[in-house]
C-alpha cells in the first residue's frame, strides 16, 4: 500500500487515477511541431514530435554544422577557398529552379561565402561544395552526416544529401532538429551570429533570408526555413528574450504566407504560454511503502532525482501523478534502493518520470518477529 504525499510544497499534482484523456491547451495546424527550451532541453510541446519527417532544406542545419565544426577543428577556415565543380553546378546551380547561390562552375569560393549561401540563401549549390571539399562526394557527406547525427543522440536522422532535395529515406524528427538547433547555437555562438543577417549578396545578385521571424518577433535570431512538396513549408526557429532562449520547429504548413503567420504565432507561444517547473527535487520525500517482515512496518519513499519539465500554464492543474511499485516492500531494505517510478502524465497522454528509491534502511526483523509476522500474515488471509 501507498501512503501518498504528493501535495507537498502545494504541488500541482492531482491525486493519482484522476482523467488524464484530455486535449492539449495547445494547438497548431502544422502535422509536425516542437517547442523547445534552450537551458533545459526540456520539450514543452510536441506534435508528432518525434516522429521522422522530410525536412526538405532545413536538413541543412546538419550540413552548417559539419561545416562549423571542420572550422572548430582547424580542418577547415573562413578564408579557405572551395572549387565550384560542374556537379555542384548542375545539380545545384541556377539551371535547376531550387535555391541557389549562383556560384559559377570552375570556380572558386570563399567558404565564410559559402555558409551565408546556406545559411541566408538556402542555395544547394553552396551545399554540394562544401560536402565536396569536406568528404569528396555529396553521398560520402550525406554518411557522414547521418553518422555525426547519431553520435550526437540525433538517433531519428537519415540523410541521403546535403540539401535536403527529396528523397524517400532523406528524414529527421521535428524535436531532433530542434536539438541540433540548440547545438549549432551552443557551441558555436560566433558563427551561429551569421543566422541573424538578413540578405547576402554574391555575383552580383542580393538575396534575402527567408527566415520570417527576423526583424518580426522580438529576439529572433535564427535558423532555416525549408519547403519542397512532399514536405510542405516548415521552419526552425529561435529567439532569446531575457536570458531565455526558446526553439521552435514545425513542418506542413501549406502556403509560404501560413508558415509567416504560423512562425510568429508559434514563437510567442513559446514564451507566454509556456513555462519550466521543477515538480520534484532530488531527495524529496514522495510517500510510504509498507514494508513485509521489517523492523519497521512502513518506509519513506523519496525521488531518485529531481524532475524538471516545461509545461502549458493551463496544464498545470491538470497533470496527474502515481507511484508505480511492487509492495508490499520485504525487509531488509537499505537506503537508496530502488523501488519504482513516480510517472506523471500530461494531458494527452505524455508521461515523464522520475526513480523512486527507499529513504531509509529497514533491516529484517528477527526470527521470533518474522514468525509472529508470518501468523499474522496467516490470520489475515494474505
Amino acid at each position: 500500500m501507498l501512503r501518498s504525499l504528493l501535495a507537498i510544497c502545494l504541488l500541482i499534482l492531482a491525486p493519482a487515477g484522476a482523467a488524464r484523456a484530455q486535449d492539449s491547451a495547445y494547438t497548431t495546424d502544422a502535422t509536425h511541431a516542437v517547442i523547445l527550451d534552450f537551458e533545459t532541453g526540456q520539450i514543452l510541446f510536441s506534435k508528432n514530435g518525434d516522429e521522422p519527417m522530410p525536412p526538405a532544406s532545413m536538413s541543412k542545419l546538419m550540413t552548417v554544422y559539419m561545416a562549423f565544426e571542420a572550422i572548430r577543428d582547424g580542418r577547415l577556415s573562413l578564408d579557405d577557398e572551395l572549387p565550384v565543380s560542374e556537379e555542384a553546378w548542375r545539380r545545384g546551380g541556377a539551371a535547376t529552379g531550387g535555391s541557389t547561390m549562383f556560384l559559377e562552375p570552375n570556380t572558386r569560393a570563399r567558404v565564410g561565402d559559402l555558409l551565408r549561401g546556406i545559411i541566408v540563401q538556402s542555395g544547394n549549390d553552396a551545399c554540394i561544395v562544401i560536402a565536396e571539399g569536406l568528404e569528396g562526394t555529396e553521398s560520402n557527406f550525406a554518411d557522414a552526416m547521418t553518422e555525426r547525427a547519431h553520435q550526437l543522440g540525433l538517433t531519428s536522422a537519415n540523410f541521403e544529401n546535403a540539401t535536403g532535395w527529396p528523397h524517400p529515406d532523406h528524414e529527421i524528427s521535428a524535436a531532433d532538429l530542434a536539438r541540433l538547433a540548440a547545438l549549432i547555437i551552443e557551441e558555436f555562438p560566433e558563427l551561429y551570429e551569421i543566422y541573424s543577417e538578413t540578405d547576402f549578396t554574391y555575383n552580383g545578385i542580393r538575396q534575402f533570408n527567408r527566415n520570417p521571424l527576423l526583424g518580426v518577433v522580438e529576439g529572433a535570431d535564427g535558423l532555416k526555413t525549408g519547403h519542397t512538396e512532399e514536405s510542405g513549408y516548415g521552419l526552425v526557429g529561435s529567439a532569446e528574450r531575457d536570458g531565455t532562449r526558446r526553439v521552435t520547429v514545425f513542418n506542413g504548413m501549406e502556403s509560404g504566407r501560413a508558415r509567416a503567420d504560423e512562425a510568429e504565432r508559434i514563437m510567442r507561444a513559446a514564451f507566454t504560454e509556456f513555462e519550466i517547473v521543477e515538480l520534484v527535487q532530488a531527495g524529496e520525500v514522495l510517500g510510504q511503502a509498507d514494508v513485509f517482515m521489517g523492523t519497521a512496518s512502513v518506509v519513506d519513499l523519496r525521488a531518485g532525482e529531481a524532475l524538471t519539465v516545461g509545461v502549458h500554464r493551463r496544464e498545470r492543474a491538470d497533470l496527474t501523478a502515481e507511484i508505480v511499485f511492487e509492495g508490499p516492500l520485504r525487509a531488509p531494505v537499505l537506503e537508496g534502493d530502488p523501488v519504482g517510478q513516480l510517472v506523471v502524465t500530461f494531458p494527452g497522454g505524455r508521461t515523464e518520470t522520475v526513480p523512486v528509491e527507499a529513504a531509509e534502511s529497514v533491516p529484517g526483523k528477527g526470527m521470533a518477529g518474522r514468525a509472529v509476522s508470518a501468523l499474522v500474515h496467516l490470520i489475515r488471509g494474505n
